[in-house]
């Protein structure tokens, strides 16, 4: 792990002008990890490399480091926001999270602990990033909270937002926008189950059915 953190710092000193909260092969494998369970242990593997990172960095007085800490920061919440978007995502879709929640739920138990340590230490540095970390604190807090919901209730709340997301969408649109949306989404339903009934077949496009002998 200490090796994969040294490597992680040089490759966001090179991407700070990108500003980007992964770094390229992290994106290459979320881009990789459909299943969400997957992505919810990558997610959280992320999470711990940079509170692995901000411990060794708070732990050696260097100079510049207080602008590091503030980005490996940033990047830290906005990898949290990640898991609960995924999270959600996967429970409107009736994904079955049973594997990759109960991981994320302890990684953050761990890292809430490790950020409040660092808070309690007062660093020299602090009032450079004291309110970043404050709410990477609150972010984990919230989170956690989340991860120790029951599923069939997260499931629950995620579905009433969603139907009021677009309830609240569909009153700001016009009478004849609101009809062809959702004629659009009756035909791509029937669309999806017409192709659900269809049987599997090995035969290529166009190439009829032989011929039964008597």
């Amino acid at each position: 792990m200490k090796l994969a953190v040294i490597a992680l710092l040089g490759c966001l000193a090179a991407a700070a002008q990108e500003r980007d909260f992964l770094t390229a092969d992290e994106v290459d494998q979320i881009r990789l990890a459909q299943e969400p369970n997957l992505r919810l242990k990558l997610y959280s593997e992320f999470a711990r490399m940079r509170v692995d990172l901000l411990k060794q960095m708070v732990a050696r007085e260097k100079p510049g480091r207080s602008a590091l800490i503030h980005s490996t920061l940033e990047d830290y919440i906005r990898i949290i926001e990640a898991i609960d978007i995924v999270t959600e995502d996967a429970l409107r879709r009736n994904a079955d999270l049973a594997e990759g929640v109960p991981i994320v739920a302890k990684a953050e138990e761990e890292m809430l602990a490790a950020l409040e340590q660092i808070q309690e230490s007062n660093p020299s540095d602090l009032s450079r990033y004291k309110f970043v970390l404050i709410s990477a604190i609150e972010v984990t807090e919230d989170s956690l909270e989340l991860a120790q919901e029951d599923l069939a209730k997260r499931k629950h709340d995620a579905n009433v937002r969603l139907s009021d997301e677009r309830k609240q969408r569909e009153a700001l649109m016009t009478p004849t926008d609101l009809e062809s949306r959702r004629a659009a989404e009756k035909k791509k339903a029937e669309a999806e189950q017409t192709q659900k009934r269809k049987a599997p077949t090995l035969r290529r496009k166009g190439e009829s059915a032989p011929e039964r002998k008597p």
